[in-house]
């Protein structure tokens, strides 16, 4: 059966264990509180709550994908959460296919994680000084990834990846950085060149506000192709699973080839794993391909939903790291009591057996919506990477940004959006992100998801036709 029905949505007029039209103005600002800001009383709908973002937020939202600038109508505010669902401040029930872009595992308001999060508050929510959360959380990580010895908390995947960019420049003694054409890691300066994810998605070639001296040391290649580097270069940082230009995996022999490649010239290998890490398997990307960096970058995951970051490898390297090096770093938050306890509730809740079948029932997922979709005369691709799934209206495989972009140009990505959110299923509300099923999505979620998305690609598909024959 579809979803559950519903009346017309914002935007458009089972568990186991473990470029498009803006959003509408806000108005003018008519009351008289000092403020210049009118207090709005009684208004409950996803508009009303819009409308009042975008009057003492800029854009209206905290992280700019989530403004549906690039598919078009209002975005929906979330009320609460649970499992595979949201709801809406209007009561309006979703299959949530974003999961807070990865950062929910096993589910929204997991018990597992709520519990650990209300002991932890309990005792009390940071303290400035070590506590036992960032030892343990710390120790599940190193245990769970071969080769990683140590690992510095920080507060978000942007910090784990200035973090580690800098321990490499430190420990080589080079400025030269290489990264991928696509890849986003974050919005630090260094890395805004070429970044995929939210940059993409609103068209941007970077950002303003980064001075051309920031990025002078930043050299931008394409993914999956080895680049040609030399002895100024003091690390390459890559997304093993590209996860912010779409899902794009990696060809075979690409992260092999960096390896060779940086040892070679003696540079660093640098995964972030912000996505990836103990998402497409207890180990990551680097235990899923084989190859294995010099540092990696996590987050989501290991946060439980909370901010967090990490970035950690070597011992020799990261003995760079004040206090015992010269290589500064500091966050008055980093190991937070709270973070420390919900990631590590996430990490000893799943083990390898849930990966292992998570992987086989998304694999069946990513064919059935393949078929669904493809069925209704649509060109698609739907790559798929342990858990994580892609969405490409495409006649080919993609496997750059270049190959990604173009699948972008054509819009058919935010008419399926606005048809799949009219039957409460929650898709990323941009061409550039992936899907991120999850532990709280079984059997059952999951074939409503395919069921809509056969609906709805039926209903692009004839509202396509109907253009074409317009015109």
């Amino acid at each position: 059966m579809s979803p559950q029905p519903t009346d017309a949505g914002p935007g458009t007029g089972g568990t186991d264990r473990a470029g498009s039209p803006q959003p509408a103005d806000a108005g003018p600002d008519t009351g008289d509180d000092g403020l210049g800001i009118e207090p709005i009383h009684g208004g409950t709908g996803n508009e009303e709550w819009f409308r009042r973002a975008r009057r003492v937020i800029p854009g209206g939202v905290d992280s700019p994908v989530r403004s549906f600038a690039s598919v078009g109508g209002t975005p929906y505010t979330v009320a609460r959460g649970s499992g595979a669902f949201v709801w809406d401040v209007e009561d309006r029930r979703y299959l949530d296919l974003v999961q807070s872009y990865g950062a929910i595992l096993l589910g929204h308001a997991h018990q597992a994680v709520t519990d650990a999060l209300v002991g932890a508050a309990r005792d009390g929510t940071t303290f400035g000084a070590p506590s036992r959360g960032e030892v343990l959380l710390a120790e599940a990580i190193c245990q769970r990834v071969p080769g990683c010895e140590q690992v510095r908390l920080v507060s978000s995947g942007t910090e784990a990846t200035m973090s580690a960019i800098r321990v490499a420049r430190g420990f080589t003694g080079r400025d030269r950085v290489v990264k991928f054409d696509g890849c986003y890691h974050g919005h630090a300066d260094v890395v805004l060149a070429g970044g995929g994810s939210g940059v993409a998605t609103l068209g941007l070639p970077g950002s303003a506000g980064v001075p051309a001296g920031a990025v002078a040391d930043t050299a931008v290649v394409p993914y999956n192709q080895v680049p040609d580097i030399d002895d100024r270069v003091a690390c390459v940082i890559v997304e093993p699973v590209a996860a912010n230009m779409g899902l794009v995996p990696p060809a075979p022999g690409f992260l092999a080839g960096l390896r060779r490649a940086c040892d070679a010239v003696g540079a660093l290998l640098v995964f972030d794993e912000v996505i990836t890490g103990f998402r497409v398997g207890p180990g990551g990307a680097s235990t899923l391909t084989g190859v294995r960096p010099d540092l990696w970058c996590f987050g989501k995951v290991i946060g439980g939903g909370l901010p967090v970051g990490a970035f950690g490898g070597r011992r020799d390297v990261l003995a760079v790291l004040a206090p015992d090096g010269p290589v500064y770093q500091a966050g008055t938050l980093s190991g937070n009591p709270l973070a420390t306890a919900a990631g590590l509730a996430v990490l000893e809740h799943v083990i390898p057996a849930d990966h292992q079948a998570l992987t086989a029932r998304v694999a069946t997922f990513a064919h059935d919506l393949a078929a669904a979709i493809s069925g209704q005369g649509l060109a698609v691709q739907v790559p798929v990477v342990g858990p994580l799934v892609g969405l490409f209206f495409a006649d080919g495989a993609v496997g750059d940004y270049a190959a990604a972009r173009a699948s972008a140009a054509n819009g058919r990505y935010a008419r399926f959006f606005a048809a799949m959110l009219r039957r409460n299923v929650a898709l990323p509300p941009g061409p550039y992100e992936a899907l991120f099923p999850g532990f709280a999505h079984g059997p059952d979620e999951l074939a409503l998801v395919v069921q809509a998305a056969a609906e709805a690609a039926a209903e692009v598909a004839a509202a396509e036709q109907g253009s074409a024959l317009a015109g």
